[in-house]
């Protein structure tokens, strides 16, 4: 009898399968956007008025934005959003089924959703591609979207869009952008401590980012040091220094 209702289990599993499979190779995916317009996405940025000797006098636009290529990100930086965001980005493929379980298993273990599953390239991908709506079509698109990128580009240039694109706070797209806001120095010149603020932003940028919350901001600034620490990105020095360093 057991036999009998596992097989009968088995087969309907595998006819579910079946069945999203087929909706998604004949509904959704012919549905997707090409994602290789993103290589020639100019990112909008505002109107800047200068004086005759070079100083900013102001900016016009919705949104703050300055483009920095990936090979002038400063490497902590890099560091510190993979440990924030997505720590096995250059090791998966668009998706992480291990960050999948994890974030599964946390929740469940905390009867909240305090962790989520996306990845870096799938966080491209949303905010490239797609709205913000929660719904399941969404996700999947979203999913599907990022294998499509790591197809396509390659990890850097995943990794470029990101830093570019993400929105940090008080209308700064980009992490060049929040440098100049919260610190008034490019990223070059920013410490490990302000570095790693930046790269905790993402999750809540409204919310915890050093102006509007500092108490959550360092919080989350520590956090994402911890993390960098545990995944051996830096040391024990480097982890006290920045981590008892004063919010500036």
């Amino acid at each position: 009898m057991l036999i009998r209702a596992l097989f009968w289990l088995s087969a309907l599993a595998a006819v579910a399968a079946s069945i999203a499979l087929i909706m998604v190779t004949t509904v959704i995916w012919p549905d997707l956007p090409p994602t290789s317009v993103v290589q020639d996405i100019r990112l909008k940025e505002p109107l800047r008025v200068y004086s005759v000797d070079g100083r900013l006098m102001g900016e016009f636009g919705d949104e703050r934005r300055i483009t920095v290529q990936i090979e002038d990100t400063p490497r902590n930086l890099i560091n510190a959003v993979l440990a924030a965001e997505d720590d096995r980005f250059f090791s998966h493929h668009g998706v992480d089924p291990l960050g999948v379980v994890r974030a599964l298993i946390t929740n469940l273990k905390s009867g909240q959703t305090r962790q989520g599953a996306s990845t870096i390239t799938m966080q491209v991908a949303r905010n490239y591609f797609l709205t913000r709506e929660k719904t399941y079509s969404r996700k999947i698109k979203e999913a599907l979207l990022a294998v499509k990128l790591e197809h396509e580009l390659s990890k850097n240039e995943i990794l470029e869009l990101y830093v570019n694109k993400i929105f940090l706070g008080h209308r700064s797209f980009g992490f060049q952008a929040a440098a100049a806001f919260y610190y008034n120095k490019p990223l070059a010149k920013l410490t490990l401590a302000q570095l790693a603020m930046l790269a905790g932003l993402p999750k809540a940028p409204s919310s915890i980012n050093p102006v509007s919350n500092p108490v959550r901001a360092l919080e989350r600034r520590n956090y994402v040091l911890r993390r960098m620490q545990g995944l051996s990105l830096i040391d024990d020095a480097a982890f006290e220094k920045a981590s008892t360093a004063p919010l500036t």
